[in-house]
């Protein structure tokens, strides 16, 4: 019986996967993902990013980094002007060429599991090959994005 129902299983997950992700937004999927694990650090009273960098050493030996509890402020950490920071910080390392995880990626979940699903519905609203670690413009090893992978970005509200 269960020879027989794993193909109907996988090819339902294979009708539904893209129909699902298609439907994740920023207000049902990605802003409780943030509540939960980001906001201690990144919430309303952490400062914009420009107020960051002018202390960032201070802001983080204080554990707090840029904010990003909102919408408008999250965008601005995949699109532009810090093209690509979201993914560079969050991936598993899976994308970047040396394997290794990006430095918030550990806190996206209490465990791997939890991480694995909360980085797969970030990568469902950035949008099918807009997941990319790349920035606005080229810096050391990093390239700058292109306007092909620009126009892969989703992010539904």
């Amino acid at each position: 019986m269960l020879k027989k129902l794993i193909p109907v299983l996988a090819l339902a997950a294979a009708i539904t996967g893209p129909a699902a992700a298609q439907n994740v937004t920023y207000t049902k999927d990605i802003a409780p993902i943030m509540k939960e694990n980001c906001s201690e650090c990144h919430g309303a009273s952490a400062p914009i990013f420009k107020e960051f960098k002018k202390q960032e050493e201070k802001f983080t030996k204080e554990k707090i980094g840029p904010r990003m509890d909102s919408y408008p402020e999250l965008i601005t950490y995949i699109g532009w002007p810090e093209t690509g920071a979201i993914m560079r910080r969050l991936d598993d390392g899976k994308a970047s060429p040396g394997g290794k995880p990006g430095n918030m990626y550990r806190y996206l979940g209490g465990d791997d599991q939890e991480r694995q699903k909360n980085l797969a519905v970030f990568k469902a609203w950035v949008g099918e090959g807009g997941w990319n670690l790349n920035r606005w413009a080229a810096r050391g090893d990093v390239p700058a994005i292109t306007k092909d992978q620009l126009d892969k970005l989703k992010l539904a509200y």
